[in-house]
Parts: structure tokens; C-alpha cells; sequence
């Protein structure tokens, strides 16, 4: 029992430890990206589209294949 009550007592220095961390990290600033965003975005919606438009197809028209029979 008295594990549980240390556990409790240690929680509000926990989220006093979190504050402090996340203050100190709005001071870091990282570089532009190398890479243009378009191209990437571009990229993936032609990787979405390859992956997901098939299966789309199929499944749009599963009655037909349902209807049809092997």
C-alpha cells in the first residue's frame, strides 16, 4: 500500500519534469527541408493511388464478380 501512495506522490513531479522539457525545446530550430514538399506529396499521392486504386475497382464492382461465377 504504501508503493501505491509513493507512486502518486512521485506523479506531479513527473508533469513538472514534462513542462520543463517542452519549454526548453521551442529554442531548437532544424533546417529548410533539402527536398521540395511538392515532389514528395506528389510522390505519395501516385503511391496512394497505385495501391489503393485497384483494390477499389474490385471492390466497386464485387457484385458483378458475385453475379458472374467462376
Amino acid at each position: 500500500m504504501c508503493g501505491l501512495f509513493a507512486g502518486l506522490l512521485k506523479a506531479p513531479r513527473a508533469l513538472i519534469v514534462r513542462t520543463g522539457v517542452q519549454q526548453r525545446a521551442t529554442y531548437i530550430h532544424g533546417k529548410p527541408p533539402k527536398d521540395k514538399i511538392g515532389e514528395t506529396a506528389f510522390a505519395l499521392t501516385v503511391l496512394t493511388l497505385t495501391v489503393l486504386g485497384p483494390s477499389g475497382w474490385i471492390l466497386s464492382h464485387l457484385d458483378d464478380y458475385k453475379t458472374r461465377g467462376p
